[in-house]
């Protein structure tokens, strides 16, 4: 009972402290740090992003860092790729490491790759010298996780951010807070979870790409340097509800049917949906996997991302789990985002 009114507790706090900060607007394109938002690991986006409730190990430190105090193993690595929009690419890994009743650290890094850009400037606008720039934008987590039950965990992210763009960079942190509870009301496979993610202070460019020459109007000065003072912007800030219901259908098939809400200080409500299905033989596991995410307010194209699927692999040998998973999800107007993971257990 304690416990329950634990979970309780840390949810008026959460819904406080967001009162105001998360509603309802649509400021698209506003947010600094806007990577912070796009999803890594397979198994999590195969689902439509609806696995807040059930994530864990180091697959849940993006979804919801209290999975992470779930994790099954001793230790875990893992690493995913992705194809973004616009030929970007996004590298993820995370390892993580149990402590005994202490919990569960891990570290986590994503980055994202632009390739090479051609570089203009206001003398050169057609790139007439062959110069090309590759901006750098690197995420480091820290994530801690605990299980306090059977049925409840809860953990938190400290991520450090770091953008560069030629001559200007920003930094900044923000943090990530979640609990997951099993067993809600004490019906069994019935999953809760919460999270609100990416709480930090405001982000600004600086650098000496922000200075400029002034030449006096009349010319009686002459030329000097001046600094433009950049914008700052807000993070993009989130909270989100998962459930998720799950069990078995026959001793070899598994199951979960799981949906989440999604409150965005900078866009609209977000509703995800997905399942997974799971068949065991032996030491293999296969799984497949559907999913996907709806905006109602939005406008007709706005929302760009469509239908999920996908599917996993797992063999369990004796001192070691390796996991295979892959997603698909459907983008208008840019190439689909395809999603390679792999993960260790130990």
């Amino acid at each position: 009972m304690k416990y329950t009114l634990l979970v309780v507790a840390l949810l008026v706090c959460v819904a406080v402290v967001t009162d105001g900060a998360f509603a309802q607007n649509k400021r698209t394109g506003t947010a600094a740090a806007p990577e912070l938002l796009i999803p890594v690991g397979a198994r999590g986006l195969a689902m439509g992003g609806s696995t807040i409730a059930t994530a864990m190990g180091v697959d849940a430190i993006h979804w919801n860092p209290a999975g992470l105090g779930r994790m099954q193993s001793s230790a875990e690595g893992m690493f995913s790729s992705m194809n973004y929009i616009a030929d970007i690419g996004v590298s993820y890994g995370a390892v993580g490491a149990s402590f005994g009743e202490f919990g569960v650290l891990a570290l986590s890094i994503k980055s994202l790759d632009f390739g090479e850009i051609p570089l203009t400037t206001e003398d050169d606008p057609e790139n007439s010298s062959g110069r090309f720039y590759s901006p750098t934008f690197v995420t480091v987590g820290l994530s801690y996780s605990r299980a306090i039950t059977d049925a409840i965990a809860f953990g938190g992210t400290l991520k450090l951010i770091s953008e560069q763009i030629t001559n200007v960079s920003a930094t900044g942190f923000a943090i990530d807070l979640g609990v997951q509870y099993n067993r809600v009301a004490g019906i069994g496979g019935l999953s809760l979870g919460v999270t609100v993610k990416n709480v930090g202070p405001q982000m600004k460019f600086d650098g000496s790409g922000l200075y400029r020459n002034a030449t006096s109007p009349d010319g009686r000065r002459p030329q000097q340097r001046y600094k433009s003072e950049a914008a700052s912007a807000e993070l993009p800030s989130l909270i989100e509800i998962g459930l998720s219901y799950g069990g078995q259908t026959a001793e070899n098939l598994s199951y979960s049917v799981n949906g989440s809400f999604m409150n965005n200080n900078l866009y609209l409500d977000q509703y995800n949906l997905g399942g997974e299905v799971g068949y065991s033989f032996q030491e293999f596991k296969v799984f497949g996997r559907a999913g996907i995410g709806l905006v109602p307010q939005a406008e007709e194209k706005e929302h760009i991302f469509g239908a999920t699927f996908g599917a996993g692999f797992q063999y369990q040998a004796s001192g070691i789990d390796i996991t295979i998973d892959y997603a698909y999800r459907q983008v208008e107007f840019f190439d689909a985002n395809n999603v390679f993971a792999i993960k260790f257990g130990f």
